[in-house]
C-alpha cells in the first residue's frame, strides 16, 4: 500500500510518516527545490537539527546513507536512495524579509517558504518559534573555499527522487519552494510528488 500526492508549484504539504514507512520525494519536472522540516510526531520539541546532522556525518550535503538527526542527537529519518546526488542543509528557507533584503522591496508580496511552513505547521499547533534551519532537497548551494555560499542552477532533472526511511513516527512539513528570484527552481516553480509507502523488504 502507498499514498501519493502531487504537490502543486508553490504549495505546502505535510504528513505523519510512521516508523518503518518510507517517504519518496520525486522532482517531476527538474530543478525544483523542496524545503523540508521533520519533527518527532509525538513530541514536536524534538525536531530536525542541521547542526547535529552535519556533525554526525561530517558533511554539509545530504545523500544516500545520511541520517537526519534531532536536536537531542537521535535519528529521525535516513536517506536510503538518492538519484540526484546531493542536497543542501545550509541555504535556509526563503521569506518575505530575505526576499526584500536580497532582491528589493518589490518582492515583498511574493509568497515564500516561511509562509508555507507557518500555514502548514499551524495545523499541528506549530508556530514561528518551531521553525528551525531546514533541508532543501534538490537545491544546489555550493560552498566556496572562502566560505561564501552560492544559490545556483540545480543539478536535478525530471524524475529524480530521494527516499527517506522513518526510524520513528515523524511529522514532515514541506514547502514546494515558490522562489522566482534566484535559480533554485529554474525561475519557474513546478510540482513535485510525495509518496508514503511500506519500506522495501
Amino acid at each position: 500500500m502507498s499514498a501519493t500526492t502531487v504537490v502543486p508549484a508553490r504549495a505546502a504539504w505535510s504528513a505523519v510518516v510512521r516508523a518503518g514507512e518510507q517517504l519518496t520525494l520525486t522532482d517531476l519536472h527538474g530543478n525544483q527545490a523542496v524545503d523540508f522540516l521533520v519533527y518527532d510526531a509525538h513530541d514536536t520539541a524534538v525536531r530536525y537539527s542541521a547542526a547535529d546532522t552535519v556533525h554526525a556525518q561530517g558533511n554539509i550535503f545530504l545523500t544516500t546513507g545520511s541520517v537526519l538527526m534531532s536536536n537531542e542527537h537521535t535519528p529521525l529519518m535516513t536517506v536510503t536512495e538518492d538519484t540526484c546526488g546531493r542536497h543542501d542543509t545550509v541555504g535556509g528557507a526563503c521569506s518575505k524579509e530575505s526576499n526584500t533584503l536580497r532582491y528589493g522591496h518589490h518582492t515583498w508580496s511574493q509568497h515564500a517558504c516561511v509562509d508555507n511552513f507557518l500555514a502548514e505547521g499551524a495545523r499541528y499547533g506549530l508556530g514561528k518559534r518551531d521553525l528551525v534551519s531546514n533541508i532543501n532537497w534538490y537545491m544546489n548551494v555550493p560552498v566556496e573555499k572562502d566560505g561564501t555560499l552560492g544559490i545556483v542552477d540545480g543539478i536535478s532533472a525530471p524524475g529524480l527522487r530521494v527516499t527517506l526511511h522513518a526510524g520513528t513516527d515523524v511529522l514532515v512539513l514541506v514547502s514546494n519552494c515558490p522562489q522566482i528570484n534566484n535559480p533554485c527552481n529554474g525561475f519557474e516553480p513546478t510540482a513535485v510528488k510525495m509518496t508514503i509507502s511500506e519500506a522495501a523488504v
